[in-house]
């Protein structure tokens, strides 16, 4: 259902500040709750020679390094299959590599410390490389940084992740993409190639308020690093994916690896992250998930919070406008506010299993207190005073008297029950740590 009027109001304003303020020949912003976009406004024109030419949901934009989040989908899934590990070194899969060490990992989390463009100056002479100068052109790039020293961006690396994935799916870098993600997906007017309606690209000088035409060209070998075109509708479609994803595209469990921080873009204000392909932006106590994009007369941010799956998205046919993140998250953030998602009912379970009944209750470790309790038939785990929302430790059995931490605090560590002679629950150990009914102080068992 689309937002109320009111909602559609507030963001309408925020859309026509960012069109003015960004002096956008044509802008298109929409936010969307669980892929579908719930308000949307086009102002201006996607083409000044047609002045009624207002961008529409479908309009398609160069989404630049956008393209760089459905690569990082499409290494997530070829490592899901078996066909790559994420600490593989480059040269494991583009034989010839002079380059020593560099991993998968680090070009996804733009810590490989490798330049940020392709030799050749390619946006000097406006020359892309095609795929066979990019791989030559790899050998010969710097390493200007040390191996996780800290966050450096690469539009060099992610090609060359994308040229891994083509040899290994045997097919360009597009139909991978195409197969793997688009077509599931139904994001129909997502390509290479720019096709329908479409946004002219400008650049508005500084010092005057005459737009200049800047060039249409192919990315080529730099597809994968930001060559796709897109629409917000297609966008949309795209966060909700992210927000819960489908398992024939990308595992939720890989999705959520993606998603935790590798490295600190933003060592001053500790704001921005870098997860698995991702951008992770807090605002306002919520953490955005996304991606920006630049391209000669083209500006976009995509970013999604997956809690609410709300995502916002702003497409600007200007190649210096406002902030693309500022914009989409801002009017992501507004959404929430103003039309915040309904928690979901409580449900009460029919049956608690019976080994876990003696489990239940209050317990203490390191002087601080838990409560175990059940919940769908799974045992979970929440520290006494954590603060509301926190999610809770959730445990699987793991053979007789032992449980594994699938989520939450401890995620990955066992936890024991342990018995006295009668048979009794005497205490637990998770993590190692020893849970016992009354709060003792560290050793006061021995």
């Amino acid at each position: 259902m689309p937002f109320a009027d009111t909602t559609a109001r507030s963001l309408d304003l925020l859309a026509h500040d960012a069109q003015r303020d960004g002096r956008v020949p044509g802008l298109a912003a929409g936010v969307a709750r669980a892929g579908q976009l719930q308000w949307f406004r086009g102002i201006g024109t996607t083409d000044l020679e047609q002045p009624d030419a207002t961008p529409d949901e479908d309009t398609q934009y160069p989404v630049a390094s956008n393209s760089k989040t459905f690569t990082a989908v499409a290494v997530m899934a070829l490592r899901d299959e078996g066909r790559l590990d994420l600490d593989d070194t480059v040269d494991a899969h583009v034989p010839g590599s002079t380059h020593e060490r560099v991993t998968i990992r680090q070009l996804l989390s733009h810590t490989s410390g490798m330049q940020r463009e392709p030799v050749g100056g390619v946006f000097d002479t406006m020359v892309m490389p095609e795929r066979d100068e990019l791989v030559a052109g790899w050998s010969q790039a710097e390493r200007v940084g040390r191996p996780h020293d800290r966050w450096h961006y690469s539009n060099l690396g992610y090609s060359l992740l994308g040229e891994i994935v083509a040899r290994l799916d045997g097919c360009e870098w597009h139909e991978a993409i195409q197969r793997r993600i688009l077509d599931p997906l139904e994001m129909r007017r997502t390509s290479t190639r720019g096709s329908g309606r479409r946004a002219k690209g400008y650049y508005v000088p500084p010092f005057t308020d005459v737009p200049l035409p800047e060039p249409d060209f192919d990315a080529k070998a730099l597809d994968p690093a930001g060559g796709l075109r897109s629409t917000a509708a297609d966008l949309a479609l795209w966060g909700g994916f992210v927000a819960d994803p489908v398992e024939e595209v990308l595992s939720p469990d890989t999705m959520e690896e993606m998603c935790q921080p590798q490295t600190m873009a933003d060592p001053r204000g500790w704001t921005l992250a870098w997860g698995l392909g991702w951008i992770l932006q807090r605002h306002e106590g919520r953490t955005w998930v996304g991606h920006t994009g630049g391209w000669p007369g083209s500006v976009t941010g995509v970013f999604t919070e997956r809690e609410s799956a709300t995502t916002g998205v702003v497409l600007m046919n200007n190649t210096a406008p406002v902030s693309p993140s500022v914009a989409a998250i801002g009017m992501g953030t507004r959404a929430v506010e103003l039309e915040p998602v309904a928690p979901k009912a409580w449900v009460p379970s029919t049956s608690v299993p019976e080994q876990l009944l003696p489990l239940l209750g209050h317990w203490f470790s390191e002087g601080s207190g838990f409560v175990l309790s059940v919940r769908e038939g799974a045992l979970e785990a929440q520290a006494v005073g954590a603060p509301k929302g926190t999610p809770p430790s959730v445990f699987e059995p793991a053979g007789e008297d032992s449980y594994r931490t699938v989520s939450g605090r401890e995620r990955g560590e066992r936890l024991h029950v342990h018995r006295d002679a009668s048979g009794g629950v005497s205490h637990l150990t998770w993590a190692t740590y020893r849970f016992t009914r009354e709060p003792l102080a560290f050793g006061q068992w021995l």
